[in-house]
């Protein structure tokens, strides 16, 4: 599928289905909880091969390749930078194995560096944004379809994600979305309406909401950004809020059923990407499939 496709399909008003939670998932088949997704990268492929092809049979139109936390800066938190360029080759690689052929597109992805940026952290935007540039350098020429950048919570560093990805491809399409964790607003204060005037104003081609708090505080969220962008809208929500079990997982009580039923309610809000973040499984992503083409 032409990477422009994307872009032509949100033009015609087509609702695509995205996946569901690598980690959460992962975890599930033996992830050590608090471990990055990106060990198994290298240490199993295999498994998140397997998820990404759960997906895919669930009705993704789209799957994130497993990179979310493989900028070079954040993958020294698990000692693997010496491994950052094998990593991400590596992911890429997965989901294109997975994909197969398939008419599936395959997204970067792009998570936030772990670190607070300056004043409030040692961290410069030019440090960030060459870390930006260096990880969409290798997914773009791994022929990544689209680039997420995603649950980003500080204005300054998605604009430099951004930054950094336009260095690379000016042409590739471009998602940026945020975790609006404190419901109403991000962790450093980022109301939807910021957030849709700052990195609207860039040059991204769609603007998104993942992660998050519960599905209602989600849902007003995207109506807020909604009204405040004429840009087409990414949304993957958690499947509600975690519970952590005894053994130390988080678990999430949202059916499958439940977050099917909602998807009219995201689309009608306009949502034109709807998928799932922590804790939707293929089950519930066959389900908001299933509420998609409802």
């Amino acid at each position: 599928m032409a990477k422009n496709d994307f872009l032509k399909r949100l033009s015609a008003n087509e609702v695509l289905a995205s996946d569901g939670a690598t980690g959460t998932n992962l975890q599930k088949v033996g992830l050590p909880v608090g471990a990055s997704a990106e060990v198994w990268v290298l240490e199993n492929p295999e498994s998140i091969e397997a998820l990404n092809r759960s997906f895919i049979q669930a009705g993704s139109d789209i799957l994130l390749t497993c990179t979310f936390g493989a900028t070079r800066m954040r993958l020294a938190a698990s000692n693997l930078a010496d491994q950052f360029e094998a990593i991400n080759r590596q992911a890429v690689a997965i989901t294109r194995s997975a994909v197969n052929g398939r008419e599936v597109l395959v997204a970067g992805s792009i998570g936030p560096l772990g670190h607070m940026l300056a004043p409030l952290g040692l961290v410069t935007v030019e440090d960030a944004e060459a870390d930006f540039r260096e990880q969409a350098a290798l997914l773009c020429e791994e022929g990544v379809d689209l680039i997420v950048i995603e649950t980003q919570f500080d204005l300054n560093e998605a604009a430099a994600a951004v930054r950094g990805v336009r260095s690379i491809d000016s042409n590739i399409p471009l998602v940026c979305s945020f975790s609006f964790d404190r419901g109403a607003h991000t962790m450093m204060g980022v109301k939807p309406q910021e957030m849709a005037e700052v990195i609207g104003a860039l040059d991204v081609d769609v603007l998104g909401i993942n992660c998050g708090r519960s599905l209602d505080d989600n849902l007003v969220a995207l109506t807020q950004l909604h009204a405040a962008t004429e840009k087409p809208l990414w949304f993957k929500p958690n499947a509600g809020l975690p519970e952590v079990d005894a053994d130390g997982q988080a678990t999430y009580s949202v059916t499958p059923q439940q977050m099917g039923a909602l998807v009219p309610d995201w689309i009608n809000a306009g949502a034109q990407v709807v998928g799932g973040c922590c804790g939707t499984s293929p089950e519930h992503l066959s389900q908001i499939a299933k509420g998609i083409q409802a």
